[in-house]
């Protein structure tokens, strides 16, 4: 007999038929699905040989075009920094905008719009279209990255400004004070130090996506390992992803020292 003293949290769904059922049906649905992937297993089982020795090729990492990997690096620093900087000034009015309890609500469905839009896409997808327009080359990384850091931040600064306390707001604004005056005395002094957070970590984000969007032709790091990998230049394309999960490493790193002294 089962010990009735014993406390057991309760079951998410009370039901044991259900609960099973739904297991069962997922399961089903998870094999269905991998096999609706059209998966070659014959490719796969002669890819893993070609891989490892890809591996085998890739040791011991080349360092020795150094200036190509500092180029390629200091590259990608620029370009995280920029549209990080601009990103974040442009998304003030926006996630201002978007904020229902600050603006009318006209204003506020435009904002809204921008912010919805913008997150829609994949930064590989605003990367591939802004090659398309300006060509080649970390211009069409940062206009990518700058999309990415506006939809971010303005959301989160949004959201931020609509769950702060509006009775601050409202002492404020029965003093007579303007609008750019209740957002200096008001808004900002709650919302600042989160939104600082916020920005530091899109920065760090960027620094990671900036490797990415250069593999798609948008400048930086990334389009230097691409160039390694289609010249099976194996040797160097490990010294390139060292490189990066290094920089990674240093931005996670400036990122969480930042908003520790936020906090």
């Amino acid at each position: 007999m089962a010990d009735t003293r014993i406390w057991r949290p309760p079951a998410l769904i009370e039901s044991p038929a259900l609960r099973h059922g739904l297991t069962l049906a997922v399961i089903l649905y998870l094999v269905w699905s991998i096999g609706g992937l059209d998966i070659d297993w014959g490719r796969v089982s002669q890819g893993l040989p070609r891989a490892g020795r890809m591996f085998e090729r890739m040791f011991p990492p080349n360092f020795e075009r150094w200036e190509l990997l500092v180029r390629g690096v200091v590259e990608s620093l620029e370009m995280a920094l920029v549209s990080s900087l601009v990103g974040m000034i442009i998304a003030v009015p926006i996630g201002l905008c978007a904020a229902g309890n600050m603006v009318p609500k006209p204003v506020y469905l435009a904002a809204r719009a921008i912010i919805v839009v913008t997150r829609t896409f994949h930064e590989v997808i605003w990367a591939l279209f802004f090659v398309k327009i300006v060509g080649f080359g970390p211009l069409a990384g940062v206009l990518t990255l700058i999309v990415a850091s506006v939809s971010f931040i303005s959301k989160m600064l949004a959201e931020d400004i609509e769950n702060m306390n509006m009775g601050q707001v409202e002492a404020v604004r029965a003093t007579g004070a303007s609008f750019p005056k209740i957002l200096l005395y008001a808004v900002t002094p709650q919302i600042l130090p989160r939104y600082l957070g916020v920005a530091i970590y899109r920065l760090d984000a960027n620094i990671r996506h900036s490797t990415v969007v250069g593999i798609v032709g948008g400048g930086g790091i990334g389009m230097t390992l691409t160039a390694t990998f289609k010249r099976y230049d194996y040797d160097f394309s490990l010294a390139i992803l060292l490189t990066i999960i290094a920089l990674v490493f240093l931005g996670e790193f400036f990122s969480s020292w930042v908003r520790g002294r936020l906090r």
